[in-house]
């Protein structure tokens, strides 16, 4: 779309109990220890999918050096976060599984049994490549999947958020909401009936149509190196009605919570966003007459859309990000070429803000 630079997924938010026991378990088995930001706040904008209240509570902006996307890991700190109201199955609205790559899915999945973890068996998606499932302590899942995108070349067995997979009840028009807002135009497969690979998931074994999206043009953007190529799995259960799976909750609740993209040209994207019939359901901009957002350590331009199914699709344009924070040290994104990827050298230099354990 003409204006908007799309650089990738930034970050997937999931709702926890506890971010320090959470993060904990992501930096070991994920790689996710870059701290980008920590804060605690009240979340007073997102009143639509907060019961109508501002909230408080406390998040963490975690990165993989290797590249992919984030988490937002997030925790109610004035009240329990609820778990879904019933076990989710596959096919249910939302965001199932998290994606996640890896150099070699095979040794990957080796040092998880020897970690006993929660795994499933190797297996090989319709594209032929090998992955495996693991559910981590907190009951979300993530598929670990091959892939030879890559920002990094850490030690680190996985990169990190490299896609979603991601209940529909209309996979056509779910296929067009994500190709013309977020680029994903290219349909990798496209199958009906019952998978072997999807056997462990819960409601797994019943009868989907399955769909595999990916952009054809690369990302662009200060920050589209480090995010990388990224894919979205849309699935439409066909034996029985779904739910959504943040039925009567709140967002910030237990689970993925939504998949967010760093973008520039948000006023352009809110116009096209409305034309599309995807209208912005919470935006920053018009509560700060036109000012950043401040988000402690990193500041900018948030919004919100829901796809078709009500997946919570949040954009983020950043404007301030701490590159030596030791030295007080922030790169202004306003004002560079949008398109223009930042320099490697600076982009590791978040490697300083590693958190050790």
């Amino acid at each position: 779309m003409e204006g908007i630079v799309v650089s990738g997924i930034q970050q997937l938010g999931i709702g926890v109990k506890n971010v320090a026991e959470s993060w904990k378990w992501y930096r070991k088995y994920l790689g996710m220890d870059i701290k980008v930001f920590e804060e605690s706040a009240t979340a007073s904008l997102m009143l639509p999918y907060t019961g109508g209240l501002p909230r408080n509570r406390h998040a963490v902006l975690a990165l993989n050096m290797n590249g992919g996307g984030g988490f937002e890991i997030w925790q109610y700190t004035d009240r329990e976060p609820q778990p879904p109201l019933f076990e989710p199955a596959l096919g249910d609205l939302g965001i199932f599984a998290a994606k996640i790559k890896t150099r070699d899915a095979c040794k990957t999945h080796t040092w998880f049994l020897k970690e006993n973890q929660n795994v499933s068996e190797l297996n090989t998606d319709p594209d032929g490549r090998c992955f495996f499932f693991v559910t981590d302590p907190y009951n979300n899942i993530f598929q670990i999947i091959d892939s030879g995108n890559w920002f990094g070349n850490l030690k680190e067995k996985t990169g990190s958020v490299y896609g979603a997979v991601i209940g529909v009840t209309d996979i056509e028009k779910s296929r067009n909401f994500y190709a013309e807002i977020l680029g994903y135009d290219q349909v990798v497969f496209d199958q009906e009936g019952t998978f072997a690979d999807l056997s462990y998931l819960n409601g797994g074994n019943s009868t989907f149509r399955r769909m595999l999206l990916r952009h054809s043009m690369p990302r662009s953007g200060a920050f589209g190196r480090l995010l990388g190529d990224s894919e979205i799995e849309l699935v439409q259960i066909q034996n029985r009605k779904p739910r959504k799976i943040y039925e009567d909750r709140f967002w910030g609740d237990l689970g993925f919570i939504h998949l967010c993209y760093d973008i520039n040209g948000m006023e352009a994207l809110n116009a096209a966003c409305q034309k599309l019939g995807f209208p912005f359901t919470v935006d920053s901009f018009a509560h700060h007459d036109g000012n950043s957002f401040d988000m402690g350590e990193a500041a900018g331009h948030f919004s919100y859309i829901e796809d078709p199914d009500g997946t919570l699709i949040e954009f983020v344009e950043t404007h301030k990000l701490p590159i030596f924070k030791k030295l007080g040290l922030y790169i202004n994104l306003r004002k560079r070429n949008p398109k223009k990827h930042l320099p490697n050298w600076m982009l590791k230099s978040l490697k300083l803000s590693r958190v050790k354990d």
